[in-house]
């Protein structure tokens, strides 16, 4: 007979880094909810958006109500592998070399417009971001757990950047669109911070970093039918077949999106996944991955039409 598990930890917390966040970032639901999704699966965030929606401020916050230690990288062109990872100097008095952390030593990790610095910093990242360690000079060393990287894009200024490269992109596990404001939540703003704009709010902890933690390790339990599962795998299959697409989702996409789709039911307080998660989470987890062919770009096509297409061609399983 199989048990259910007790999942029951997890929309507590859930709820209460949302009702704190929204105490300093006026967001919906929906992007919030992804960032939980991310966070309970231990993955980094791409958050692509237009200047003054809240990026920086959703990141710290996001800190903040964790307990978490929070540092921000400018990326710029003329940012180095050193200035993120740190460096060994010498030591006069001991005639040693001791390690000077970088800013990667966080819990907390804002890479603000990383597409500004060059690829050969932004690959600096690479191993922090997944195997969560950095090694400068032959010694390795291990990030705090839990350790996110919260990065963000301008979609629109594009001059004095450089690309991502695929295999650092790949590594985020989702991408996030805050997008613009309703007219309530716009006017609500404003009353918020009218009398001071250059003060950044803080929060106090509601969610201890032992308790993240420990919901994360309850994920892996919410079920996973068999025709959900491959439903799943068929659509990240399709978009390596697709022929607009030069380069599709990789099995670490798959990995990500059968992990997100675990992180979503148990947010929403379910033991079991839905077809309806898969194809609420394909969008901000293959998007990004996503590499259109030539033809299709000067078509004006797009990764989001693509994996539109993707959802419409496979027929969803029906359970009983």
């Amino acid at each position: 007979m199989t048990t259910t598990p007790d999942l029951t930890p997890i929309p507590s917390l859930a709820e209460r880094l949302r009702a704190n966040v929204r105490r300093v970032v006026v967001s919906k639901d929906g992007p919030l909810d992804l960032v939980l999704v991310a966070l309970l699966c231990n993955g980094h965030i791409m958050v692509q958006d237009v200047p003054g929606i809240g990026k920086t401020t959703l990141a710290r916050t996001l800190a903040q109500s964790l307990g978490l230690s929070f540092k921000r990288i400018q990326f710029t062109p003329d940012l180095t592998p050193v200035d993120v990872l740190g460096t060994n100097i010498y030591n006069q008095r001991s005639g040693e070399f001791d390690f000077h952390p970088g800013p990667v030593f966080a819990r907390v990790l804002l890479a603000d417009e990383i597409n500004r610095a060059t690829p050969r910093t932004q690959s600096a990242l690479l191993e922090a971001m997944q195997e969560r360690q950095v090694t400068v000079d032959g010694v390795t060393r291990a990030l705090p757990a839990p350790f996110l990287v919260v990065a963000t894009q301008n979609p629109i200024e594009m001059e004095g950047t450089f690309p991502l490269p695929e295999a650092q992109t790949d590594r985020f596990m989702l991408r996030v669109a805050l997008g613009y404001p309703s007219l309530k939540d716009e006017g609500e703003i404003l009353l918020r911070f009218q009398r001071d704009t250059t003060s950044t709010p803080t929060v106090d902890p509601v969610v201890s970093p032992e308790d993240l933690l420990a919901a994360q390790s309850l994920v892996p339990d919410v079920r996973v039918e068999d025709s959900v599962r491959e439903y799943l795998l068929q659509v990240v299959r399709a978009t390596r077949e697709h022929t607009a697409l030069e380069l599709g989702a990789s099995p670490r996409a798959a990995l990500f999106l059968y992990k997100g789709v675990q992180a979503l039911a148990a947010i929403e307080g379910r033991s079991y996944v839905l077809p309806d998660d898969v194809k609420r989470l394909a969008d901000p987890v293959l998007c990004h991955r996503l590499v259109l062919a030539p033809q299709a770009r000067l078509r004006g096509k797009t990764a989001e039409e693509v994996v539109a297409e993707v959802l419409q061609s496979i027929p969803v399983p029906v359970e009983s």
